[in-house]
């Protein structure tokens, strides 16, 4: 099973961009999804979540800017992000919890991350 993330980009600060996530492998059932971003020297933080009854959850930091959703049957999960502002800047990456035709349960499956840059 693999997240592969794109969208990432540089942009300035009242832009959008859209970061795309998109699962592949002998994927059984999809979970909650969500994105996280990592600034240089900080850590990683959850951006917004959404479970697979399409409940949301954002972070304070991107309420009312930034918008999660997901489609089951391609195996995405999406990031609409608009205002963007310059510490927006960061490494995103998408997060899902899956579960597999070939094995037991379901685990944490991270993506590489894709960088986002806003410019003041």
């Amino acid at each position: 099973v693999q997240l592969q993330a794109s969208g990432g980009g540089l942009v300035q600060a009242g832009g959008s961009l859209r970061l795309s996530c998109v699962a592949s492998g002998s994927i059984l059932s999809m979970y909650d999804m969500a994105w996280y971003r990592q600034a240089p020297g900080k850590q990683r933080e959850l951006v917004a979540s959404i479970s697979n009854r399409f409940s949301t959850h954002y972070a304070d930091a991107v309420k009312g800017r930034f918008t999660i959703s997901r489609d089951n049957a391609k195996k995405t999960v999406d990031l609409q992000m608009n205002s963007l502002k310059p510490e927006d800047t960061a490494v995103y990456f998408c997060n899902a919890i899956l579960s597999r035709y070939d094995s037991i349960g379901s685990r944490n499956y991270w993506g590489q991350g894709t960088l986002v840059t806003v410019s003041s």
